[in-house]
């Protein structure tokens, strides 16, 4: 299993991205580390089809897919149930990886 988190420097939300994802693994029993992907600018950006920081991919697949036709260094949020974050919840991210378990 292949875990990316991208980000960009200056994005306030994603240390603790990275944290609720490595307790997220922990809970689902998944040992796999985390690579760490940092977004340089709007070039970058396209190229890796960001879709805000912090961003979740596993095995190339965002764990929350959105159509986009434009990409750019930016925040993302999050609809988690105590309202918009920057970041899901530990929650939010085991049900995600849920479907990888086993792949």
């Amino acid at each position: 299993m292949k875990i990316e988190l991208l980000y960009f420097d200056g994005c306030p939300s994603w240390e603790t991205g990275l944290k609720n994802l490595e307790a997220a693994l922990q809970k689902e029993g998944l040992s796999a580390s985390v690579e760490m992907v940092r977004v340089l600018d709007d070039h970058d950006a396209t190229r890796l089809k960001f879709l805000g920081s912090p961003h979740f991919r596993v095995d190339g697949q965002d764990l929350w897919h959105e159509k986009r036709k434009n990409y750019s260094l930016s925040c993302r949020v999050y609809v988690t149930p105590e309202g918009i974050k920057g970041f899901p919840t530990v929650e939010m991210l085991m049900r995600q990886l849920r479907q990888f378990k086993g792949a």
